[in-house]
Order: C-alpha cells, then sequence, then structure tokens
C-alpha cells in the first residue's frame, strides 16, 4: 500500500464521510446481539399470549347461555328501543307546540320557550319536524 500526503481537512472529510457511512465490527455485533435478544424477548411474549387464548377459548367454550337471562337481555333492549321511539315522539310534539305558541302569539322568538327560534328559522325547525331517523 503506498501513502500519499493529502490536506488535512481533505483526510478528516473523507474519514468523516466513511464514518458516517459505514459501522464496526464491534457495532455491527452488538446490534446483532441486541436483535437476537429482541426476537427471542418477542418470541416468548407470543408464546404466552397464545397459551392466554388457549385459555381464554376454553373459558369461552364453557360458558352457556341461560335462557331466562337472555330473556331478560332481550326485553331489556326492546324496551329501551321502545322508549326511544316515544321520547322522540314527545319531544317532536313539543316542539310542534312551542312553534304553535309563537305563531299564536304573534312572537317572532321568545328566549324562554325551549323550542322558541324565531323568525325564518322556526319555519325551516317546522319543515324538518316530520322528518328524522324514520322512526
Amino acid at each position: 500500500m503506498k501513502r500519499a500526503l493529502v490536506p488535512a481537512p481533505l483526510r478528516r472529510a473523507v474519514l468523516g464521510w466513511f464514518d458516517s457511512r459505514y459501522i464496526s465490527r464491534a457495532d455491527h455485533r452488538q446490534d446483532v446481539k441486541d436483535a437476537l435478544w429482541e426476537v427471542q424477548t418477542l418470541a416468548r411474549e407470543v408464546t404466552a399470549l397464545r397459551a392466554e387464548v388457549v385459555e381464554l377459548r376454553t373459558r369461552v367454550a364453557g360458558v352457556k347461555l341461560d335462557p331466562v337471562r337472555a330473556g331478560r337481555w332481550d326485553d331489556a333492549h326492546r324496551l329501551a328501543q321502545e322508549t326511544a321511539v316515544a321520547l322522540d315522539g314527545v319531544l317532536r310534539n313539543e316542539v310542534l307546540l312551542w312553534q304553535a305558541v309563537d305563531r299564536a302569539t304573534g312572537t317572532s322568538g321568545t328566549a324562554g320557550a325551549p323550542g322558541g327560534t324565531g323568525g325564518t328559522e322556526g319555519a325551516k325547525g317546522a319543515a324538518s319536524v316530520g322528518r328524522g331517523s324514520g322512526a
């Protein structure tokens, strides 16, 4: 190998470029060891999670649906749906009532009335009262 005189700034620039692009063998070995450790840790976690999944599947398979309890859940759901539909109707009727009160009194908007929007906004609200979620 022949050596040549190279100015110090050029030598530092070239060595800096090499150092930034290449990794030493010791650093590479450590990176490989770290990656191997991480893989082994993840393998242990996956094994533990698989065991937990098997345990949960066996617990779920052992649970039987109680027909009495299922009937009560169905009744509760049906009652909740019926209550929601009825309450929606009540709220729609309240809006219509306040709009009728506003028209009868000739006010364009009252601050104390829950449904009183007044003006042209009241006409838009009245037109949209009949429409809804289809209930």
